[in-house]
């Protein structure tokens, strides 16, 4: 899987991890829908550090489109709720 965060650059994720980083979109979905600032920055938080963790930083070079783009890490829940809506980022 091919994940953008936003701002910074893509990174290609083991397949293992795509499972785990659709649960934490869901559940940001949540907290954003319940208007729970602190749980929605933990979750993103966490979303982003797992992709910057497992996954492979793809070089500048590598053009390959994105499955799922992250929005960037400064991201406001005001801002996150028009994109975590529904399904998420990570329909399932």
């Amino acid at each position: 899987m091919i994940v953008r965060i936003s701002t910074e650059r893509q990174y290609r994720l083991p397949d293992e991890d795509a499972q785990r980083l659709n649960e934490l979109d869901n559940q940001t979905v949540e907290a954003v829908d319940a208007g729970d600032e602190e749980r929605y920055e933990q979750l993103f938080a966490e979303m982003l550090d797992l992709v910057r963790r497992d996954g492979r930083p793809l070089e500048d070079e590598e053009l390959e489109e994105s499955d799922v783009i992250l929005p960037p890490p400064d991201t406001s829940m005001a801002e996150a709720a028009h994109e975590f809506t529904g399904d998420g980022l990570i329909p399932d």
